[in-house]
């Protein structure tokens, strides 16, 4: 069954995977998750960022007097099986599309606590790849991603 269909059992699954970043990364933090479809993502992309292509995820952190983080993570679960389907990169060939939305969680998680990378062809090897993988893999080996 297409991600798309399943909107609402993705939701609590991709939850505990933001959840359980922010446990490992020790963040105080509350990230809200939203899941778009193809067309509210174009237009969310377009006003948030000025571009006016599909994207797969967006983050915003938004710093609390106290020293937190209050952060919203934005997932399209259409592009997400579009870049599985396509055989976009070496981690969506291998994987599932559920595989590929709980990297883009956990890619929005970390953006909100400050991580960042490089544009182009050394994002798979910045650092908050490396991290992002890291917790891809423990999430997925652990169950947490269902």
């Amino acid at each position: 069954m297409a991600a798309s269909r399943r909107r609402g059992s993705l939701r609590p699954w991709l939850e505990r995977a933001v959840r359980q970043v922010l446990a490992w990364e020790r963040a105080r933090a509350r990230v809200e998750l939203t899941l778009l479809d193809a067309d509210a993502m174009r237009r969310f992309n377009r006003r948030a960022t000025g571009r006016r292509s599909l994207t797969d995820v967006l983050a915003f952190a938004l710093p609390q007097p106290d020293g937190s983080l209050l952060g919203d993570v934005y997932i399209c679960p259409a592009a997400a099986e579009r870049w599985v389907k396509n055989g976009g990169g070496e981690k969506a060939k291998e994987g599932r599309v559920h595989e590929e939305l709980v990297r883009l969680a956990v890619h929005g998680t970390l953006h909100v606590l400050g991580y960042d990378h490089p544009d182009g062809p050394g994002r798979t090897r910045s650092a908050m790849w490396g991290r992002q993988e890291r917790y891809v893999r423990r999430l997925l080996a652990g169950g947490a991603d269902r």
